[in-house]
């Protein structure tokens, strides 16, 4: 099993969304790279992502890139959907150099890449949402998200 954190906006949509994927093991509401050790005050430079522990044998890194591209625009910054503000910045991050790699690879073999703003970024640190924003959209299926309904149903 391998772990990386993927940022597309608001993490209950990039939740749901990426636990019905294949060779997906576990995912986790977070922030990653900022500049504090805890949830309380503001963001300090965090963005909303999901943990994601996959199954390599099964998904890539190309392959989960791939999916985060089609639930966020790669183009914008600091904002999806209605979500705007720089925690809702678009990325992936990791602590392994080959994840990193692969994802910029995907990045510049498109014929867009000189216009796209998702980070990949190694990660600094990470810290869990809190419990209420884990599984959020399972819970309260009608709050708000960016990703249509039918994405979200895609891969069931």
């Amino acid at each position: 099993m391998e772990t990386i954190y993927l940022a597309g906006g608001c993490l209950w949509g990039v939740q749901a969304f990426v636990k019905t994927l294949p060779g997906i093991i576990t995912t986790e509401a977070g922030r990653a790279n900022g500049a504090t050790t805890t949830l309380d005050g503001p963001y300090d430079g965090y963005v909303e992502c999901v943990k994601t522990t996959f199954d390599p044998s099964q998904v890539d890194v190309t392959a989960l890139m791939g999916y985060l591209f089609e639930i966020i625009d790669p183009y914008s910054i600091d904002q999806q959907g209605e979500d705007v503000g720089s925690k809702y910045r678009t990325g992936a991050y990791s602590e392994q150099s080959k994840h990193l790699d692969e994802a910029r690879r995907f990045i510049h073999q498109r014929p867009d890449a000189e216009r796209i703003a998702v980070e990949v970024k190694p990660l600094t640190n990470y810290i869990p949402s809190a419990t209420i924003h884990q599984d959020h959209l399972d819970k309260y299926p009608n709050d708000y998200c960016h990703i249509p309904e039918a994405l979200m149903k895609k891969y069931l």
